[in-house]
């Protein structure tokens, strides 16, 4: 892989539940919080275009656990692309805890988003904005072939 785009942030009680770990759905909110991170540094042109009737529609998403997370562990989120196609993007991430000398991998997800575009019959596919595709290609699996 030639990179990640990385977030870090600190846990913290909003993201737990009455047991004390995070709330497994805050998982895939930050999967969007580092997908929309990722639009504004290297994308952010799409934002007028998502003004304009562009959306991005999240057609699957999944999370996979390994360990848990509690408050004031500080998350890495890595995010990879794993495939274009078409008007679809499917991205990988990884989730490490960061705040004990070392990291572990605590959980690992998935998201598809299709490219769409808002007409007067209904969302359409939409070609893949090419400031987008650019940008993603630097997250792209090395031998992939693109």
């Amino acid at each position: 892989m030639s990179g990640t785009f990385d977030i870090t942030r600190l846990v913290t009680f909003g993201d737990t539940n009455l047991v004390g770990n995070v709330y497994f759905a805050r998982y895939l909110a930050w999967q969007g919080e580092c997908r929309e991170h990722f639009i504004a540094r290297n994308a952010p042109g799409l934002l007028d275009q998502l003004r304009d009737g562009l959306s991005l529609v999240t057609v699957d998403c999944a999370c996979e656990f390994f360990a848990e997370l509690y408050a004031m562990d500080t998350v890495t989120i890595r995010m990879s692309l794993a495939a274009m196609d078409g008007h679809r993007v499917a991205m990988r991430f990884d989730y490490y805890r960061s705040d004990r000398g070392s990291e572990q991998l605590v959980a690992r997800g998935s998201q598809t988003i299709a490219v769409m575009r808002r007409g007067p019959d209904g969302m359409v596919p939409a070609e893949l904005p090419v400031e987008l595709a650019t940008a993603l290609a630097a997250y792209e699996p090395i031998g992939s072939g693109r």
